[in-house]
C-alpha cells in the first residue's frame, strides 16, 4: 500500500472466505481480507472506482454456528494490484452502519 498507515482500530481476519456483496447490483465486490469497526480490506478481481461509495452486505460467522449478515456503507480509500496476478486489494472506510449491525460487528470483532 502506497498510502501512509491510517488505521485507527485493530483489524480481524475471518476464519473462512467471506464474500462481500454490493446490495444495489447483487454482485460480489470481493472477498473480505480483514475488517475493523471502521474499515475493511477487500480482495477482488476488478479495481473499484476511486472514492466510490457502495452499500454492501457481508456475513459474519459466529461461534454458535450462525451466520448473521450485516449491511454497511463503505467508501473506497485506495486500491492496488495484489501479489497474485488478477487480484486487486482495496481499502474501504465504513461510512454508514446501523445500530444493530454495529453491535453485531463489535461482537464479531471481540470473538477470538
Amino acid at each position: 500500500m502506497n498510502s501512509p498507515e491510517q488505521r485507527r482500530a485493530p483489524r480481524k481476519q475471518p476464519d473462512f472466505a467471506v464474500t462481500v456483496t454490493d446490495v444495489i447490483t447483487s454482485q460480489p465486490l470481493g472477498h473480505l481480507g480483514n475488517l475493523s469497526s471502521n474499515g475493511m480490506l477487500l480482495i477482488g478481481h476488478h479495481a473499484p472506482r476511486s472514492e466510490a461509495v457502495y452499500q454492501v452486505a457481508l456475513p459474519l460467522p459466529s461461534h454458535d454456528g450462525t451466520l448473521p449478515t450485516i449491511e454497511v456503507g463503505i467508501q473506497e480509500q485506495w486500491h492496488e494490484p495484489a501479489a497474485t496476478p488478477g487480484q486487486i486489494w482495496s481499502g474501504y472506510r465504513i461510512i454508514a452502519i446501523g445500530t444493530a449491525d454495529a453491535a453485531l460487528l463489535e461482537r464479531w470483532l471481540q470473538q477470538s
